[in-house]
């Protein structure tokens, strides 16, 4: 009998292997306009606003981010259709979205920033055990999001 081995991304497989790389990161929101407001006007981050919307289950909106990465707004009801999955409940700690930045001050001024758009903090600036510093906050639906100074991480402007 064999043994299965763990994917190791970047190693060879039995196919072609999975590229390192996300392009797309995709949050469920219960009010798309609400998200869009939050991270649009709150948050300062650039969109095309929702689009979509000629199709049924179709309206999202994107933002560009550094590296080619996007991130999308889109439905949690819609998600669940598209991918054929029952929706469950939201859980804040499935996952977080890291933002790092250039130093502590960033750190606040960022917390404040999203504090003012309509999010919660949900742990305020502080050292941090591996040498930083950081704070959490949620968005409207409740995503964790920690904006982070690590020493050990460059961050360009």
């Amino acid at each position: 009998m064999g043994s299965l081995s763990p994917l190791v991304l970047g190693a060879p497989s039995a196919g072609r292997p999975v590229k390192p790389r996300i392009t797309v990161l995709t949050i469920g929101v219960a009010d798309l306009e609400r998200s869009l407001r939050f991270y649009r006007d709150g948050l300062g981050l650039a969109t095309d606003g929702i689009v979509g919307t000629e199709w049924e289950h179709g309206a999202v909106a994107f933002f560009q981010l550094r590296g080619g990465l996007r991130l999308a707004l889109y439905p949690r009801k819609e998600i669940a259709w598209d991918a054929t999955v029952r929706e469950g409940e939201p859980d804040p700690a499935e996952f977080t979205i890291g933002h790092n930045v250039k130093d502590r001050d960033e750190v606040d001024a960022v917390l404040k920033q999203a504090e003012t758009a309509g999010a919660r903090i949900v742990k305020p600036a502080g050292a941090t055990f591996w040498g930083g510093y950081a704070g959490y906050f949620q968005d409207p639906d409740g995503h964790l999001w920690e904006i982070a100074w690590n020493p050990q991480f460059a961050v360009e402007d």
